[in-house]
């Protein structure tokens, strides 16, 4: 409440945005806290909303109809039946039997999978839910590791290294994230041109991204290591087990047709007009007429519904921020700053950069900073002198490499968040640690790469 009551306005912003603002920081910050349980703390933060008259009762829960929130709903169900049903114990038992002798190869197998059905699959939060939670919920499962005591032993590591390295898997290709595309739409506004644009992006992507993916595995395991690290007769055990399994029954050969149809949509929904969430309902309601899953399934799956809630609550307000014209406020002052320096155009790009990053801590959505800044933070780097492609292509790579900073930052992090393997603190951690390290990699060694191929 320091920014309600001890702060004043700043002129050109308006009151009720800067009482948002206020409610929206302190809802923030009571979530990291935890003086209520997260999804409580968020109903509060809405309800002042509401009570204070900063938003009208249907802009506060408009959030509810988000596609991405939805979709994350659905994804936790999707899990459900794919553990339920003993698919995610077949599956997970296969990736131990592959690379199973180290639980740190066990997350570069999952990395490297994901980074290469990325492109393929343009939506992070679909495959965060669809695919990799679903097995990973199985391999914790199968170590004895749950949320709640027992999830260092395992789960917590490999939510985190998935999560982690989801940014580089959603930046090396134009096509594996839906903000890529939009960033490219909005250079596109400004005169950026990018000739065969799909080759040019991974020409200048792979290089940090291939790095990244080496590099995040490492660093987590070092900064949140799981209790259980060399297996060394697990692919044998994992092999015999398999055997015992025998083969699919009907509840998985369901789940298996299901999931399948789900995914082709996802990779080709775009051409027939259908979208990622309307996939998933899609692949629900056919799970839920087979019986694989039940209504009361779902119903039982609180972490669905917990998300459901304060991931609405932020986007709700993150969305209300800009619609007030705080966001613009806030772009305008960081224009107006540099502005007044005479700083050189290479300077300037770093601070934009840097400032990029630090703002999403306000947004709940990456498409949604994309949207609102996107365009004025590639003009500003255009003015003091940056090379229009290296600029249009670097705010489209940032905006996957800040979507593990925080719980809210990206659905993929409300996804994983809600398996509740990682506590928020720990969260918080190491999401601003090595959303940093992703700065420098892809600042340092991307910037020294694209110095090679030409592009400054």
């Amino acid at each position: 409440m320091v920014v309600k009551f001890v702060i004043p306005c700043p002129a050109g912003v308006l009151p009720q945005a800067w009482t948002l603002l206020a409610i929206f920081l302190s809802t923030i910050a009571g979530l990291v806290l935890t003086p209520l349980p997260v999804g409580a703390w968020a109903f509060c933060g809405l309800s002042m909303c509401v009570v204070t008259k900063t938003l009208t009762f249907q802009q506060a829960f408009s959030a509810m109809t988000n596609d991405v929130i939805w979709l994350i709903v659905l994804a936790f169900f999707f899990a459900k039946g794919f553990v339920q049903t003993g698919l995610g114990d077949r599956v997970a038992t296969w990736f131990v039997k592959m690379l199973g002798k180290s639980t740190l190869g066990l997350s570069y197998g999952l990395s490297i999978s994901e980074a290469l059905l990325a492109p393929a699959m343009p939506s992070t939060t679909a495959r965060a839910g669809g695919v990799y939670l679903p097995i990973i919920k199985s391999l914790a499962k199968n170590a004895g590791s749950e949320p709640g005591p027992t999830a260092k032993k395992l789960g917590g590591f490999l939510i985190q290294t998935q999560l982690q390295c989801s940014g580089h898997s959603s930046a090396m290709c134009m096509t594996a994230a839906a903000q890529n595309l939009l960033s490219l739409k909005l250079a596109a506004s400004l005169g950026i041109v990018i000739a065969s644009p799909w080759l040019t992006w991974f020409k200048a992507a792979c290089v940090p991204a291939i790095v990244g993916l080496a590099v995040t595995p490492l660093l987590v395991f070092k900064m949140f290591p799981p209790e259980i690290q060399d297996t060394p007769e697990a692919p044998k055990e994992a092999a015999e087990k398999l055997k015992k399994l025998g083969p699919l029954s009907q509840d998985e050969t369901m789940v298996v047709v299901t999931m399948g149809l789900t995914v082709i949509l996802w990779i080709f929904g775009d051409k027939i007009g259908m979208s990622s969430v309307t996939a998933a309902m899609l692949g629900m309601s056919l799970q839920l007429v087979s019986g694989v899953i039940t209504w009361q399934d779902c119903l039982n799956e609180k972490g669905a519904w917990d998300t459901l809630l304060w991931f609405a609550v932020l986007i709700g307000m993150s969305a209300q921020l800009n619609a007030m014209g705080f966001i613009t406020y806030l772009s305008n002052s960081v224009a107006g700053a540099l502005a007044a320096t005479s700083l050189g155009w290479g300077q300037v790009f770093v601070l934009l950069h840097a400032c990029y990053f630090g703002i999403h801590y306000l947004f709940a959505s990456q498409t949604a900073q994309v949207a609102a800044l996107s365009t004025a933070f590639m003009a500003m780097m255009i003015a003091s002198g940056a090379p229009p492609l290296l600029a249009g292509l670097t705010m489209a790579f940032h905006t996957n490499l800040f979507g593990a900073i925080t719980h809210y930052a990206s659905g993929q992090g409300a996804v994983y968040f809600g398996a509740g393997y990682v506590d928020l603190p720990t969260t918080f951690k190491l999401g601003g640690v090595l959303g940093v390290v992703n700065l420098l990699i892809w600042g340092v060694i991307g910037g020294a790469w694209w110095k090679v191929i030409g592009l400054y």
